[in-house]
């Protein structure tokens, strides 16, 4: 018999995702009381500093949930969601610049600075209503969300898949971030939205806003977690997985595939625009940088570090690479790259499946193994018979 229970409520009963959700919140919790309860000079202590660069961690694992909800288990990989995670974060530096007020260099409590050096006269009506919160943390929805609708149903509509998708979501990051880097654009140019003051009239530099933000982050995290897990646990998630297996047969059956395309890649754009606002308050800056395809590239690389089809193996792989690429680039900044692509090689030739294909051979997993099985990418010699079974199940 089908399962009654509800889509959102059933990931709470899966072994993998309790053990997510009790190690993200103890670990919050415990960063939180240590950077609290103890003085700067105890050997616990965990500074400001630090809790700013793991709350940074922690937008960049929601933005790699993003990205395996879409190459894990739809099929699609995307090479520009380093765009709408840029976007959600320029909807926040928007309402941020809008923050501060007659507070700036040049005291104007209409325009930003850049806007007055760039002798702007008015505010361009596409920064209209960014002094609003609740309008800005829409647009942060919004701007990534409609974005991937209309890129979406244009190629899903045209049925572009594969590699040639690939080079099109690449294509239009590049595009955003060369218009993102002009001057008239009105977004700041190339040194795009900074000094930052207030958010939500609270001051950003105090450490209970820094905390604030990394429990936010944590809480992000959880819920957008929790709202994959639903997702790829529910009938349309099971037709995900069987586009992605065996698209032509999911057409020949009567479904609508590039409905089921267009949705998934919706929600994964909107989540990586809420990873992407909460990034900018916390690192104080957003550029066109952001929109650099490199970046996009080095998303799918935690993927697949971590193992893509599972979702915390996104989680673990973005945190190991940026932790990694902390410590690295304060030894050889020069040799990053370098060292990034040899992980790449060596995790794609002796773990295939990534960290987190280790911890399923361990019964780390969900809580059945073949509710697991069942959502791992095929192997090339996969019929796909079985996905259209248990989506018609």
């Amino acid at each position: 018999m089908p399962d009654s229970r509800s889509w959102l409520a059933r990931p709470f009963t899966e072994r993998s995702t309790q053990i997510f959700l009790a190690v993200l919140t103890l670990s919050v919790l415990a960063i939180t009381l240590l950077h609290v309860l103890l003085p700067e000079g105890h050997p616990l202590h965990v500074s400001t500093f630090t809790v700013t660069l793991l709350g940074k961690y922690l937008c960049y694992a929601l933005l790699a949930v993003a990205v395996d909800l879409v190459w894990g288990y739809l099929g699609i990989l995307s090479l520009g969601h380093g765009a709408f995670f840029a976007l959600g974060g320029y909807a926040m530096g928007m309402y941020l610049m809008r923050e501060i007020g007659d507070r700036g260099v040049y005291g104007n409590p209409e325009l930003p600075d850049f806007m007055v050096f760039l002798n702007w006269q008015e505010l361009p009506w596409f920064w209209q209503g960014f002094d609003m919160p609740g309008f800005a943390f829409l647009m942060v929805l919004l701007a990534p969300g409609l974005l991937a609708l209309v890129f979406g149903f244009l190629a899903f509509r045209s049925r572009v898949t594969g590699v040639y998708l690939s080079i099109i979501t690449q294509a239009l990051t590049f595009a955003l971030m060369l218009a993102f880097f002009r001057n008239e654009m009105g977004f700041g140019g190339n040194n795009g939205l900074t000094d930052f003051k207030d958010i939500l009239g609270f001051d950003l530099r105090t450490d209970a806003v820094r905390i604030a933000l990394f429990i936010a982050s944590g809480v992000a995290l959880g819920i957008g977690y929790l709202l994959c897990r639903g997702i790829v646990g529910s009938k349309l998630g099971r037709l995900s997985i069987a586009c992605r297996d065996a698209e032509a047969r999911t057409r020949f059956l009567g479904y609508r595939v590039e409905r089921v395309q267009l949705f998934i890649f919706v929600v994964s754009a909107m989540l990586a625009g809420v990873a992407g606002a909460l990034y900018v308050p916390q690192v104080g800056i957003i550029n066109p940088g952001e929109f650099s395809p490199l970046f996009s590239i080095e998303v799918v690389v935690w993927v697949a570090l971590g193992g893509r089809a599972t979702l915390y193996g996104a989680v673990l792989g973005a945190l190991i690479v940026n932790y990694a690429k902390t410590v690295f680039t304060g030894i050889m900044p020069d040799a990053w790259l370098f060292a990034l692509g040899g992980l790449f090689v060596l995790v794609t030739v002796l773990l295939p499946k990534g960290i987190a294909g280790l911890f399923a051979q361990r019964g780390w997993g969900s809580r059945s193994q073949s509710s697991a099985a069942k959502t791992e990418p095929p192997s090339e010699s996969a019929s796909g018979s079985r996905p259209i079974e248990e989506a018609t199940a």
